[in-house]
């Protein structure tokens, strides 16, 4: 399948966009970091001191395109997934502080829809049910981030990009909260997600850290 999303046209339009923030003193927040070129500019812009933060998710971490060759339309995402060259490159990015922030970019599709042929079927994938776990799977439980840096990249970091009172708990900060088990192994079964999207190029795949409770404004929404 053509590849209408290169790293280059990734690269070229972060690059774009941290020129323009450096000229005009402005603040740019770069989403879903997938490629090497990307990460390296980045990085650039920081130490020339452009306001400039960036996310990734955790597929641009754990997959590489060879996945699409097993998973299909399920590993049909936006923006694609990349070689294990950017993969090693994102994962250097959140070790050094350049990627500053891990989201979700979840995006359910019907059945019906990823079951189309590979070039036809829509892009996206479902991420919340995940999220958390690959993380702690792919970086505290391999040793690359202590547990408080994974805390910190999927709810305080957020937070304070975003300027909204959440990520810590704290006086006057909303009491959104998540107990979890970074220990307890779970596989990946879309059959038993409470979300209604099933698209998930995980399925099968063992994990290492398990959602227990969920709380939303001091009320449980959630429990394992």
């Amino acid at each position: 399948m053509e590849n209408r999303r290169p790293a280059a046209a990734e690269a070229a339009m972060i690059a774009r966009d941290c020129m323009l923030a450096e000229l005009t003193g402005g603040r740019l927040h770069v989403a879903h970091v997938s490629t090497a070129g990307s990460v390296e500019i980045i990085r650039r812009a920081k130490t020339d001191g452009v306001r400039v933060t960036a996310e990734t998710c955790p597929q641009y971490f754990t997959l590489t395109e060879d996945a699409v060759l097993t998973q299909g339309s399920m590993a049909r995402i936006n923006p694609p997934l990349r070689t294990r060259q950017d993969v090693d490159a994102v994962l250097d990015g959140l070790l050094d502080g350049t990627i500053d922030a891990v989201a979700t970019d979840h995006a359910p599709h019907s059945a019906a829809e990823k079951a189309l042929p590979l070039e036809k079927a829509p892009s996206g994938m479902v991420g919340l049910e995940t999220s958390l776990a690959l993380a702690l799977t792919m970086l505290y439980h391999t040793g690359r981030l202590p547990l408080g840096r994974i805390v910190e990249l999927m709810s305080t970091a957020p937070s304070r990009i975003l300027g909204i009172q959440k990520g810590r708990i704290d006086t006057g900060c909303d009491a959104d909260l998540v107990i979890f088990d970074p220990d307890e192994q779970w596989t990946v079964d879309p059959d038993k997600f409470r979300s209604k999207g099933r698209n998930t190029p995980f399925k099968g795949m063992t994990l290492k850290g398990k959602v227990k409770y969920t709380i939303v404004g001091g009320k449980i929404v959630y429990s394992a």
